[in-house]
């Protein structure tokens, strides 16, 4: 049979085909014989013009047969294969689709052998074909193919059986089988996709086109049209790749599992997981606290089976029925709905903020985290600059803010050494030195004595190198214009100026930003030549030209943000890539740095580091051993060469813990940073705005990404703070009017910032003629400025491009300040101790069922139908109103505690569950004295009697008051008095409860299947249950006292880490 029919989703039929041998091809011996004749008698016959035009004719039909192969599969499979009927005789089948699922492709198909068994010596063979990353097996059984099983479908008793893989044959087996746990998205060369294109039939019929039009002596035209063709072809091409390279690049992270194979517990990779994996997965808290109830469970259930089978007369399949209900109700099934309940309050409550989450299960963490690292710029200190001047001129230390003063040339430098482009006709900002560039701009204006800077190339700023560079030309003559960190300058000036150091270190440890500016004269070159130079050669043997010198202003928030997030029990870290000292300086604004500070160096005589004080005052040899110990009475702060000298020498665990400012970081040390203070068990935030810190963001495990976007106007700001705001900008925009009106007068960039020709006007008078298109580009750049500083009413939704902070960070806050952390960390604590609350409510209700459907169930105590929808009623309204709790505005300094299982939960479920098994016994034995003669069968349908009604009441009062006393309110979330529905709630419930064990409405309690309570026995009762309550009440309380939050015991961890590593190194 040469056709299979599949009938499946994806695959309609296969066709057994054959390749054909290369010489006996539909498209190789019907041409051969075609040219011999050609060659044997056209050729001798004709004018050797018209028989190369009879031959060009044939290669045409050639091509062109030999095309329609790669359209039509149809037509390939009559060319170049012949059906078989036989499938040991096939190497390959056509397959034809289902309908609306693609069009027909020709796949190999493969034959492999497999083991049968361990006792076996045959192999069996496998016949198989992989269609769009699916494989289809050939059953000689049914006669067909068929996809690939998985083992998806089998009996429960086939997964309980298993033990996953248990040899290495096995998994190899499997592997070959299955494959790798993974979808490749084919990365295609460009060769390929330019043969796709050139291949395409209207490409073709342009190609033909051409040649046509060489038949008629169009040679110009056709060869131009011929070399369009192809660039054109090739840049979509290569368009393609980009973005089949782009896509690549989002994909999921692997995840580490624990899986059992060969007999044990190993974690591997998600990706090499393989179909009968045994894999352990799901929410360890959950499962253990479950466990914990059921061991109640298991122990009730047994009590009854063993008691119920002591009776003959009692009914096996209720006694079993029981056994099985009393074991189920330790699994409330209402503990997924209300745990997502919480989540989802707070995803409501951040959203209406600003704040969106994409990884929900995060909120938790943000209630457990103890240390909060912040990016700097742009995120603690604001994205504008204002400019100071310039320092380090003619030897002196003094800042120069008059700029009639500042030497030509470094004027030159500050107008074109920035990345102010024009692209699609529009000016980019891609530099913050914009701003102080183009003022610089307008003064050489304003002096008259500026030349037109032209910039010939430009080598863009790299966090790496820390510097940037342009090649310009000023007259005739070219310079090499360079900027960056004043340390890294200082190693490629050739003449150092004395007060180098000294200056640039006055002006950050004042918290400014401080630039080095440098230049050099190049010899006469062409303009190519120029832009061929390499980086190095520009960037090396340069005249220092003076510092530029400008400050972040902090933001207005910072400080009150950090300080309230160190009130509340967080260690505060700042990872920036500026510059020790400023970083030093602005952490000491905003609460990061208290005590003292000292900053890593590498020692002056270059053996050795040394700590330093921000003033040089306070030196001392630096030593890992005693930094610990440093760390009790300063601040540390380390830059990125010293976290490279901690990896060489395995110091990493034993000092980044300590250490509370990272400066001149690169955004891979930024993760490393992270991971060490996972690894000693820290629960991390990072705060950051920009790309350098996506690394970063992944770590933590909470990443907040701030996108540069005004926050949500506040409602209670006053009409004053409105005018001075306004005020503010005014003063702004006078400030910024030189700058705006500037852009484009000075700087041609690689000619596309001045005139048609290169030139830029720089007198008055050509001011004025050229005056209609500066206006236009004041414009242009005015506008950008206020996209940029987002400076409207901030409702826009910020777009998120692929690259930002925001596409790695499981939350991203369209604010401008670090206020989303507490916001984040506020909400992370209501949810935490939420749902805290609800393990323990849910767990102490349990226990009270366990015990009503044993020991009462044998004494034939049950509960009526309408009894139970009405107590499911007000459990599931509590629920609802505790998940609503909001969080209080202000972060307590006390902690709630990070998961269910400790000293405070067990003890506090065991004290209220001995209370509360103490009050239902003692009610139902009063109870029983009310109705000594009454015969109670225990398998009997539900009728009322007294035991019935108090056992009911009972349990419902112990209902409130698990709720009551087991909210957290304070100083978390809103007290019970606070929060309104959750009080009503329970006000209600106490009522309810009080009218039907009164007896005030006889009917009511008739539809509950009530029976009157003797009025001895409803004091008791009402007694009873104010003494349980104020029992339980004191008894939570005081684990409360004693048992309260703290931070995590991190140093214990890291003082393992470090001996780990010990151990390893000995090893």
């Amino acid at each position: 049979m040469s056709r299979f029919h599949v009938g499946g989703k994806v695959v309609d039929s296969v066709d057994l085909l054959m390749k054909k041998r290369w010489p006996w091809r539909l498209d190789v011996w019907p041409f051969a014989i075609l040219y011999f004749v050609w060659l044997i008698i056209i050729v001798p016959s004709i004018d050797i013009t018209d028989a190369a035009i009879v031959f060009g004719g044939l290669v045409a039909l050639h091509i062109l047969f030999w095309l329609f192969t790669v359209w039509s599969v149809d037509f390939k499979c009559f060319v170049q294969f012949s059906k078989v009927h036989d499938i040991h005789h096939a190497d390959a089948c056509k397959i034809t689709p289902a309908k609306f699922s693609g069009s027909k492709e020709v796949v190999p198909l493969h034959f492999r052998n497999q083991v049968a068994g361990s006792s076996s010596v045959v192999d069996i063979q496998e016949i198989y074909f992989d269609f769009r990353k699916q494989c289809f097996i050939y059953s000689k059984e049914d006669g067909t193919f068929h996809k690939l099983p998985y083992p998806t479908k089998e009996t429960f008793g086939y997964y309980l059986r298993s033990t996953g893989h248990g040899t290495e044959a096995k998994i190899v087996t499997a592997t070959e089988k299955w494959g790798r746990n993974v979808f490749d998205y084919p990365q295609p060369t460009f060769q390929k996709l330019m043969k796709e294109h050139c291949m395409e039939p209207f490409f073709v019929f342009q190609v033909f086109c051409v040649g046509l039009w060489c038949l008629d002596e169009y040679w110009y035209y056709s060869l131009f049209t011929l070399f369009m063709l192809f660039m054109f072809e090739s840049t979509m091409a290569k368009s393609r790749l980009k973005t089949l390279t782009e896509l690549r690049r989002v994909r999921v992270n692997n995840q580490i599992l624990m899986v059992h194979r060969c007999g044990k517990w190993v974690k591997l990779s998600g990706t090499d997981l393989l179909p009968g994996d045994i894999v352990s997965i799901g929410r360890w808290e959950s499962g253990l606290f479950i466990l914990f109830l059921v061991v109640f469970a298991v122990i009730a259930a047994g009590y009854v089976l063993v008691k119920g089978l002591e009776d003959p007369t009692r009914s096996k399949y209720k006694l079993l029925l029981s056994c099985s209900l009393i074991i189920t109700s330790v699994i409330p099934p209402e503990l997924p709905m209300e745990l997502s309940i919480a989540v989802n309050t707070s995803l409501i409550a951040l959203a209406r903020r600003g704040i969106f989450c994409t990884e929900p299960f995060r909120i938790p963490f943000a209630g457990k985290v103890d240390i909060c690292c912040f990016d700097k710029t742009g995120t603690l200190t604001s994205d504008d600059m204002e400019f100071r001047g310039v320092g380090g001129l003619n030897g002196s230390t003094e800042l120069e803010s008059d700029m009639t003063s500042v030497p030509l040339r470094t004027m030159e430098i500050l107008a074109s050494c920035h990345a102010l482009v024009f692209v699609d006709n529009k000016l980019v900002l891609l530099d913050a030195l914009v701003l102080l560039s183009s003022f610089s701009i307008w003064k050489i204006n304003c002096r008259g004595g500026g030349h037109a800077v032209q910039i010939v190339q430009r080598h863009h700023f790299a966090s790496h190198l820390k510097r940037m560079a342009v090649v310009v030309r000023i007259q005739e003559e070219f310079f090499a214009f360079v900027k960056g960190a004043p340390e890294t300058i200082q190693d490629r000036l050739t003449d150092i100026p004395a007060s180098y150091v000294e200056t640039y270190k006055k002006y950050t440890r004042q918290g400014s930003r401080v630039l080095a500016l440098a230049f050099k004269s190049l010899p006469d070159m062409m303009v190519s030549e120029a832009r061929s130079l390499e980086r190095d050669v520009v960037e090396s043997g340069l005249t220092f030209a003076g510092f530029a010198v400008f400050n972040c202003p902090i933001r207005s928030d910072s400080a009150a943000v950090l300080s309230e997030l160190k009130n509340s029990s967080h260690d505060l870290v700042m990872i920036t890539g500026d510059q020790a000292l400023t970083a030093c300086h602005v952490a000491s604004q905003v609460h990061i740095v208290s005590k003292p500070a000292l900053i890593l160096y590498l020692s002056h005589n270059g053996e050795g580091y040394e700590w330093m004080s921000p003033d040089e005052t306070e030196i001392m040899r630096y030593n890992v051993k005693e930094v610990e110990a440093l760390a009790e009475t300063h601040d540390l702060c380390i830059g990125g060469d010293c976290i490279e000298m901690l990896q060489n020498t395995s110091a990493v665990v034993r000092v980044i813990p300590y250490v509370k400012v990272f400066a001149r970081v690169a955004p891979a040390q930024k993760e490393l940073i992270l991971t060490t203070f996972k690894i000693v068990g820290r629960i991390t935030l990072m705060c950051g705005d920009g790309t350098n810190d996506v690394g970063a963001l992944k770590q933590a495990h909470v990443g907040v990404a701030l996108l540069n976007a005004a926050p949500p106007t506040q409602s209670g700001s006053s009409s004053s703070e409105s005018s001075k705001d306004e005020s503010t900008k005014s003063v702004k925009s006078k400030k910024s009017k030189p700058t705006i009106e500037s852009a484009g007068k000075a700087v041609s960039q690689n000619g596309e910032g001045g005139s048609s020709k290169g030139k830029v006007a720089t007198s008055h008078s050509a001011t004025n003629r050229h005056l209609t298109a500066v206006e236009m580009r004041r414009e242009k750049l005015k506008k950008m400025m206020d996209e940029l500083n987002e400076e409207g009413d901030g409702h826009a939704a910020p777009i998120v491009k692929l690259g930002d902070a925001s596409m790695a960070s499981p939350f991203t806050a369209k604010h401008a300040s670090v206020a989303p952390t507490t916001d984040i960390i506020r909400q992370g604590r209501s949810t935490l101790v939420t749902t805290l609350q609800m393990f323990k409510i849910l767990g102490l209700n349990c226990l009270a069922t366990a015990y009503v459907l044993s020991v009462m169930y044998l004494d034939g105590v049950k509960l009526g139908d309408i009894q139970a929808t009405i107590s499911g009623v007000f459990t599931a309204a509590f629920f609802l109103f505790i998940s609503h709790a909001r969080p209080l505005p202000t972060l307590s300094a006390t902690r709630p505690h990070p998961n269910v299982f400790c000293s405070y939960v067990f003890l506090s479920l065991m004290g209220q569950f001995a209370i509360h098994l103490c009050f239902l016994m003692s009610a139902v034995n009063e109870a029983e004295k009310y109705m000594p003669d009454e015969c109670i069968e225990p398998d009997s349908d539900f009728h009322p009697n007294l035991v019935n009604t108090v056992s009911y009441m009972v349990s419902m009062m112990l209902q409130v008051a698990t709720f009551a006393v087991n909210y957290m309110g304070h100083p978390f979330n809103q007290s019970i008095s606070e929060n309104k529905p959750f009080l009503y709630a329970l006000l209600a419930a106490v009522g309810f409860f009080t009218v039907i064990t009164s007896d005030l409405f006889r009917d009511l309690n008739d539809w509950l299947k009530l029976v009157p309570l003797p009025g001895g026995l409803r004091d008791k009762l009402l007694i009873w249950a104010l003494l349980m309550f104020l029992c339980c009440y004191t008894w939570e309380r005081f684990l409360r006292w004693v048992f309260p939050g703290k931070v995590p015991a991190w140093r214990k961890r890291q003082q393992v880490a470090a001996a780990n590593l010990d151990k390893k190194k000995r090893v």
